[in-house]
Protein backbone atom coordinates (compact mmCIF):
# COMPACT_ATOMS: atom_id res chain seq x y z
CA UNK A 1 0.00 0.00 0.00
CA UNK A 2 0.84 3.55 -0.44
CA UNK A 3 2.76 5.18 2.71
CA UNK A 4 0.82 7.99 3.87
CA UNK A 5 4.56 10.23 3.91
CA UNK A 6 4.94 10.23 -0.14
CA UNK A 7 4.10 13.74 -0.80
CA UNK A 8 3.59 16.91 0.90
CA UNK A 9 -0.21 17.87 0.75
CA UNK A 10 -0.97 20.77 -1.66
CA UNK A 11 -2.67 22.28 -4.05
CA UNK A 12 -2.60 21.92 -8.13
CA UNK A 13 -2.51 25.43 -9.62
CA UNK A 14 -3.85 26.19 -13.10
CA UNK A 15 -2.98 29.56 -14.00
CA UNK A 16 -4.04 31.08 -16.41
CA UNK A 17 -3.18 35.28 -18.11
CA UNK A 18 -4.10 36.82 -21.48
CA UNK A 19 -4.34 40.29 -22.33
CA UNK A 20 -7.48 41.57 -24.39
CA UNK A 21 -7.71 44.55 -26.73
CA UNK A 22 -5.15 46.56 -28.56
CA UNK A 23 -3.65 44.07 -31.04
CA UNK A 24 -5.58 43.29 -34.45
CA UNK A 25 -4.84 41.17 -37.16
CA UNK A 26 -5.91 41.02 -40.53
CA UNK A 27 -5.39 37.83 -42.77
CA UNK A 28 -4.99 37.93 -46.59
CA UNK A 29 -5.34 35.14 -49.03
CA UNK A 30 -2.55 35.07 -51.23
CA UNK A 31 -2.87 31.33 -52.46
CA UNK A 32 -6.10 29.37 -51.82
CA UNK A 33 -5.75 25.91 -50.93
CA UNK A 34 -4.77 23.44 -53.87
CA UNK A 35 -3.28 20.14 -53.87
CA UNK A 36 -0.03 19.68 -55.35
CA UNK A 37 1.23 16.89 -57.84
CA UNK A 38 2.75 14.73 -55.50
CA UNK A 39 0.00 14.89 -53.00
CA UNK A 40 0.29 17.75 -50.67
CA UNK A 41 -2.13 19.80 -50.14
CA UNK A 42 -0.69 24.19 -49.84
CA UNK A 43 -2.30 27.29 -49.32
CA UNK A 44 -0.35 30.94 -48.69
CA UNK A 45 -1.98 33.77 -46.69
CA UNK A 46 -0.13 37.10 -45.70
CA UNK A 47 -1.16 38.18 -42.11
CA UNK A 48 -0.90 41.55 -40.58
CA UNK A 49 -0.65 42.83 -37.32
CA UNK A 50 -1.72 46.42 -36.06
CA UNK A 51 -0.81 47.70 -32.73
CA UNK A 52 -3.20 50.62 -31.96
CA UNK A 53 -0.90 51.61 -28.78
CA UNK A 54 2.55 49.72 -29.01
CA UNK A 55 3.50 51.73 -25.42
CA UNK A 56 0.89 50.44 -23.71
CA UNK A 57 1.05 46.50 -25.35
CA UNK A 58 4.91 46.53 -24.37
CA UNK A 59 3.68 47.55 -21.12
CA UNK A 60 0.87 45.20 -21.11
CA UNK A 61 3.64 42.22 -21.77
CA UNK A 62 5.17 43.13 -18.96
CA UNK A 63 2.80 43.70 -16.26
CA UNK A 64 1.44 40.46 -17.29
CA UNK A 65 4.86 38.42 -16.74
CA UNK A 66 5.68 39.92 -13.80
CA UNK A 67 2.42 39.20 -11.83
CA UNK A 68 2.51 35.60 -13.61
CA UNK A 69 5.88 35.36 -11.67
CA UNK A 70 4.84 36.16 -8.74
CA UNK A 71 2.54 32.81 -8.64
CA UNK A 72 4.59 30.95 -10.51
CA UNK A 73 7.52 31.47 -8.00
CA UNK A 74 4.89 30.13 -5.22
CA UNK A 75 5.01 26.81 -7.14
CA UNK A 76 6.98 23.71 -7.83
CA UNK A 77 7.22 23.18 -11.43
CA UNK A 78 5.96 19.51 -13.04
CA UNK A 79 5.73 19.12 -16.80
CA UNK A 80 3.44 16.01 -16.18
CA UNK A 81 0.42 18.43 -13.88
CA UNK A 82 1.89 21.91 -14.41
CA UNK A 83 2.39 23.87 -10.85
CA UNK A 84 2.27 22.09 -7.59
CA UNK A 85 2.44 24.24 -4.45
CA UNK A 86 3.04 22.96 -1.05
CA UNK A 87 0.88 23.47 1.91
CA UNK A 88 3.41 25.45 3.42
CA UNK A 89 3.23 27.64 0.75
CA UNK A 90 -0.49 28.20 0.03
CA UNK A 91 -0.70 31.82 1.78
CA UNK A 92 2.21 32.76 0.13
CA UNK A 93 0.11 31.78 -3.41
CA UNK A 94 -3.01 33.24 -1.73
CA UNK A 95 -1.00 36.37 -1.42
CA UNK A 96 1.09 36.58 -4.55
CA UNK A 97 -2.85 35.92 -6.39
CA UNK A 98 -3.65 39.29 -4.25
CA UNK A 99 -0.78 41.17 -5.56
CA UNK A 100 -0.93 39.81 -8.95
CA UNK A 101 -4.36 40.96 -9.42
CA UNK A 102 -3.83 44.34 -7.96
CA UNK A 103 -0.60 44.91 -10.73
CA UNK A 104 -3.45 44.22 -13.36
CA UNK A 105 -6.06 46.20 -11.93
CA UNK A 106 -3.87 49.17 -11.56
CA UNK A 107 -2.86 48.51 -15.26
CA UNK A 108 -6.12 48.51 -16.21
CA UNK A 109 -7.71 51.17 -14.84
CA UNK A 110 -4.95 53.38 -16.54
CA UNK A 111 -4.84 51.51 -20.02
CA UNK A 112 -6.62 53.10 -22.98
CA UNK A 113 -6.80 49.49 -25.57
CA UNK A 114 -5.59 46.56 -23.35
CA UNK A 115 -6.91 44.84 -20.52
CA UNK A 116 -5.51 41.92 -18.37
CA UNK A 117 -7.15 38.89 -16.68
CA UNK A 118 -5.40 36.57 -14.41
CA UNK A 119 -7.52 33.61 -13.60
CA UNK A 120 -6.23 30.80 -10.68
CA UNK A 121 -7.90 27.67 -10.04
CA UNK A 122 -6.60 25.29 -7.58
CA UNK A 123 -7.05 21.47 -6.70
CA UNK A 124 -6.45 19.86 -3.24
CA UNK A 125 -3.69 16.89 -3.68
CA UNK A 126 -3.40 14.85 -0.95
CA UNK A 127 -0.01 12.64 -0.06
CA UNK A 128 -1.33 9.33 -1.26
CA UNK A 129 -2.48 10.61 -4.30
CA UNK A 130 -1.83 8.10 -6.84
CA UNK A 131 -1.52 10.10 -10.11
CA UNK A 132 0.70 12.87 -8.42
CA UNK A 133 2.98 10.08 -7.01
CA UNK A 134 3.17 9.22 -10.60
CA UNK A 135 3.64 12.31 -11.86
CA UNK A 136 6.20 13.60 -9.07
CA UNK A 137 7.97 10.30 -9.25
CA UNK A 138 8.30 10.90 -13.45
CA UNK A 139 9.95 13.68 -13.08
CA UNK A 140 12.47 13.18 -10.13
CA UNK A 141 13.66 10.23 -12.51
CA UNK A 142 13.67 12.37 -15.77
CA UNK A 143 15.67 15.21 -13.94
CA UNK A 144 18.30 12.60 -12.33
CA UNK A 145 18.83 11.10 -15.39
CA UNK A 146 19.43 14.26 -16.75
CA UNK A 147 22.36 15.18 -14.52
CA UNK A 148 24.04 11.63 -14.98
CA UNK A 149 24.01 12.52 -18.83
CA UNK A 150 25.20 16.03 -18.29
CA UNK A 151 27.70 14.66 -15.79
CA UNK A 152 29.01 11.71 -18.39
CA UNK A 153 28.95 14.40 -21.25
CA UNK A 154 30.57 17.18 -19.01
CA UNK A 155 27.63 19.23 -19.57
CA UNK A 156 27.37 21.97 -16.71
CA UNK A 157 24.42 23.50 -18.09
CA UNK A 158 22.39 20.18 -19.02
CA UNK A 159 23.55 19.53 -15.39
CA UNK A 160 22.47 22.35 -13.33
CA UNK A 161 19.63 23.16 -15.36
CA UNK A 162 18.26 19.02 -14.16
CA UNK A 163 19.36 20.18 -10.75
CA UNK A 164 17.10 22.79 -10.61
CA UNK A 165 14.21 21.20 -12.21
CA UNK A 166 14.71 18.48 -9.10
CA UNK A 167 14.96 20.69 -6.71
CA UNK A 168 11.81 22.64 -7.45
CA UNK A 169 9.91 19.55 -8.16
CA UNK A 170 11.12 18.03 -4.74
CA UNK A 171 9.69 20.79 -2.97
CA UNK A 172 6.21 18.43 -3.22
CA UNK A 173 8.20 15.52 -1.51
CA UNK A 174 7.86 14.62 2.01
CA UNK A 175 11.15 15.71 4.07
CA UNK A 176 12.93 12.33 4.04
CA UNK A 177 12.58 11.98 -0.05
CA UNK A 178 13.75 15.60 0.08
CA UNK A 179 17.07 14.39 1.63
CA UNK A 180 17.33 11.71 -1.12
CA UNK A 181 17.26 14.85 -3.31
CA UNK A 182 19.29 16.56 -1.69
CA UNK A 183 22.09 13.90 -1.82
CA UNK A 184 22.05 13.90 -5.40
CA UNK A 185 21.71 17.53 -6.21
CA UNK A 186 25.02 18.07 -4.11
CA UNK A 187 26.56 15.46 -6.11
CA UNK A 188 25.87 17.08 -9.27
CA UNK A 189 26.61 20.67 -8.40
CA UNK A 190 29.79 19.58 -6.68
CA UNK A 191 30.95 17.77 -10.01
CA UNK A 192 29.87 20.63 -11.86
CA UNK A 193 31.57 22.90 -10.32
CA UNK A 194 34.95 20.57 -10.60
CA UNK A 195 34.17 20.59 -14.00
CA UNK A 196 34.42 24.36 -14.80
CA UNK A 197 37.34 24.78 -12.55
CA UNK A 198 39.58 21.56 -13.57
CA UNK A 199 38.55 21.32 -16.54
CA UNK A 200 37.46 17.89 -18.87
CA UNK A 201 40.58 16.02 -17.92
CA UNK A 202 40.28 16.10 -13.99
CA UNK A 203 36.19 16.00 -14.20
CA UNK A 204 36.99 12.58 -15.90
CA UNK A 205 38.29 10.97 -12.85
CA UNK A 206 35.46 12.45 -10.07
CA UNK A 207 32.42 12.12 -11.81
CA UNK A 208 31.83 8.52 -11.46
CA UNK A 209 31.47 8.46 -7.99
CA UNK A 210 29.10 11.50 -8.06
CA UNK A 211 26.98 9.35 -11.05
CA UNK A 212 27.00 6.41 -9.05
CA UNK A 213 25.69 8.93 -6.21
CA UNK A 214 22.82 10.22 -8.20
CA UNK A 215 21.82 6.73 -9.94
CA UNK A 216 21.52 5.29 -5.84
CA UNK A 217 19.15 8.14 -5.26
CA UNK A 218 17.03 7.66 -8.55
CA UNK A 219 16.56 3.83 -7.38
CA UNK A 220 14.33 5.10 -4.41
CA UNK A 221 12.34 7.27 -6.94
CA UNK A 222 11.36 3.96 -8.57
CA UNK A 223 9.60 2.77 -4.99
CA UNK A 224 7.36 5.71 -5.57
CA UNK A 225 5.65 4.20 -8.56
CA UNK A 226 2.25 2.58 -7.14
CA UNK A 227 1.57 -1.27 -7.82
CA UNK A 228 -1.66 -0.95 -6.77
CA UNK A 229 -4.90 0.11 -8.43
CA UNK A 230 -6.64 3.32 -7.48
CA UNK A 231 -9.49 3.81 -9.08
CA UNK A 232 -9.58 7.68 -7.83
CA UNK A 233 -7.02 10.18 -6.02
CA UNK A 234 -8.39 10.54 -2.52
CA UNK A 235 -8.89 13.54 -1.59
CA UNK A 236 -8.23 15.65 2.12
CA UNK A 237 -10.55 18.46 1.96
CA UNK A 238 -12.51 19.87 -0.47
CA UNK A 239 -10.72 21.85 -3.56
CA UNK A 240 -11.11 25.46 -3.80
CA UNK A 241 -10.47 28.02 -6.50
CA UNK A 242 -8.63 31.39 -6.09
CA UNK A 243 -10.28 33.01 -8.48
CA UNK A 244 -12.98 32.17 -11.17
CA UNK A 245 -14.29 36.14 -11.51
CA UNK A 246 -13.33 37.02 -14.53
CA UNK A 247 -13.34 40.45 -13.79
CA UNK A 248 -9.95 42.01 -12.56
CA UNK A 249 -10.55 43.74 -9.14
CA UNK A 250 -8.69 45.59 -6.41
CA UNK A 251 -6.85 43.61 -4.14
CA UNK A 252 -8.43 43.45 -0.61
CA UNK A 253 -8.36 40.93 2.40
CA UNK A 254 -11.79 39.26 1.52
CA UNK A 255 -10.63 38.03 -1.88
CA UNK A 256 -10.07 34.39 -0.80
CA UNK A 257 -13.15 34.19 1.26
CA UNK A 258 -15.14 34.37 -2.03
CA UNK A 259 -13.29 31.83 -3.90
CA UNK A 260 -15.19 29.19 -5.19
CA UNK A 261 -14.80 25.51 -4.36
CA UNK A 262 -14.37 23.27 -7.38
CA UNK A 263 -13.70 19.39 -7.34
CA UNK A 264 -11.18 17.47 -8.95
Amino acid sequence: MLTQTTLRPGLLVALSTRIRGNVKYQKTMIEEAHVTDDGRELAEWNTQREIADAQEHELSEKVRAKASSMIRACCAKSSNFGLLCPRSSVANLEAATVEARKLAAEFNATARFSRIDIFVVTGVIADNDVEAIRAVSSDLQSSLMAMEAGLRNLDVKVVREAAMKAKDVGRMLSPALQEKVKIAIEAARATAKKIVKAGTEAAIEIDTLAIAKIQEQRMAFLDLDPVVEASEPMITEPSRAIDLDPDVKAASDDYVERARAIEI
